[in-house]
């Protein structure tokens, strides 16, 4: 068993916590076209909120469950720098 499931597990809690505080909890989910967004946290579809609790919450519930292996971190060398993803340089000096 990975040992920061029961600390990422209290984590999980503490966001679902947080929503309901900030009244940010919904009773009724998405329809199944904006839970059906490909784009990344389907900004084109929902709210981060709404991601959260209908996306990301459950597919950890279900890894925890599941006793699934996290997603590693990305690696900071594996990215390219602000100026190459967006095509612009330095100027040189």
């Amino acid at each position: 068993m990975d040992t920061r499931m029961p600390a990422i597990a209290e984590q999980l809690l503490l966001i679902e916590r947080e929503l309901r505080v900030q009244g940010w909890w919904a009773e009724q989910s998405p329809s199944a076209q904006a839970l059906a967004s490909r784009e990344p946290f389907c900004v084109d579809s929902m709210a981060f909120e709404q991601w959260l609790q209908w996306i990301f919450l459950p597919r950890m519930k279900q890894i925890l469950e599941a006793g699934a292996s996290y997603p590693a971190p990305p690696v900071s060398s594996r990215w390219p720098s602000r100026s190459t993803a967006t095509g612009l340089s330095r100027p040189r000096s």
